[in-house]
């Protein structure tokens, strides 16, 4: 059920739709985007992947023994853009997002979002509804 007008994607339209979102989001919140993202959706479950997100602050950080901390400001960075990608893959998908795991890694350089997607009603579950009202 599509909501926003936009949840009626599907496929490759629709990864390349969030892809694109996660991107914006990423390069705006760090200043640097991936140099290579990609996502897939898979019933109620979206994950994406963006590689080389490090900044070379980051990358000299990481070399010298700090990659903990490097790993917990991304970690920062992806709870401060959680609303914001909630809304967004909400919107593509026409699907609330009941949850967003993310993390991320430095060698190789990974970020990592699985969103997990409310269940689309079924038959079943429009049939109650109708009786309900």
């Amino acid at each position: 059920m599509d909501m926003t007008g936009t949840g009626d994607i599907g496929g490759g339209e629709l990864n390349a739709a969030v892809t694109r979102e996660v991107i914006h989001l990423h390069a705006e919140a760090t200043g640097k985007g991936p140099d290579r993202a990609y996502s897939m959706h898979q019933g109620n479950l979206v994950l994406t992947v963006l590689e080389g997100t490090m900044t070379p602050g980051e990358r000299r950080l990481a070399r010298n023994g700090q990659g903990e901390e490097v790993r917990r400001m991304k970690r920062l960075v992806h709870q401060m853009m959680e609303p914001e990608l909630r809304e967004r893959i909400t919107r593509i998908t026409g699907r609330p997002v009941l949850a967003l795991l993310g993390d991320s890694h430095l060698e190789p350089d990974l970020v990592v979002s699985i969103f997990v997607l409310h269940p689309e009603p079924t038959a079943l579950d429009m049939q109650a509804a109708d009786r309900a009202r």
